[in-house]
């Protein structure tokens, strides 16, 4: 099961177990997507009997736009420039993936893509790309900022433009895109 851990080092590069009980609650107050990764994570182990992490959740829903309603996320996720960032509850995001402001991982409601996309590992999501449909993302894959994604894509590529073009065979496609990987 993932952990807040892995994602609080994905996104800060230090270890939530060996910090201290200062930096740990300095970290949850000042910023909001490791806020929403911790309620998130006790609500994906379950660990919300009294509702308080639902109402966060809701709370910086409301102020921020984050929507990640799937419960198929893989460790380490980091959420840059986290902001209007929706994930839909069908959709699966793998392990050390990173999506950036106005990213919309949405499903579609009918047609032969009906469904929601699968992330595999090691996507890097830009700034406002959307991803729809019932599609497979493979493991070490660069999504340009503005990219429309409603085909399959295949491991170690990038894709860019509307529509989207994919350049195949990039095994250093996200390299120096995703860092502490956990």
């Amino acid at each position: 099961m993932p952990s807040f851990a892995d994602d609080y080092f994905r996104m800060t590069g230090r270890d939530w177990n060996r910090e201290n009980l200062f930096r740990k609650i300095y970290a949850l107050f000042t910023n909001h997507a490791l806020r929403y990764l911790h309620a998130y994570r006790k609500m994906q182990r379950g660990e919300d009997s009294l509702k308080l992490n639902r109402l966060m959740k809701r709370l910086l829903r409301q102020r921020f736009g984050l929507e990640l309603d799937s419960f198929r996320i893989g460790k380490g996720l980091y959420l840059g420039h986290p902001y209007n960032i929706a994930v839909s509850e069908f959709a699966v995001v793998g392990e050390n993936c990173n999506l950036n402001k106005g990213v919309t991982l949405g499903a579609e409601n009918r047609g032969k893509r009906a469904g929601a996309p699968v992330l595999g590992n090691k996507v890097w999501v830009g700034t406002n790309a959307v991803i729809v449909g019932k599609i497979t993302i493979g493991d070490n894959v660069l999504i340009a900022p503005n990219a429309y994604v409603n085909m399959d894509v295949p491991a170690d590529s990038i894709v860019i433009g509307n529509p989207a073009q994919i350049i195949t065979d990039r095994p250093d496609a996200t390299e120096g895109y995703i860092n502490h990987v956990c």
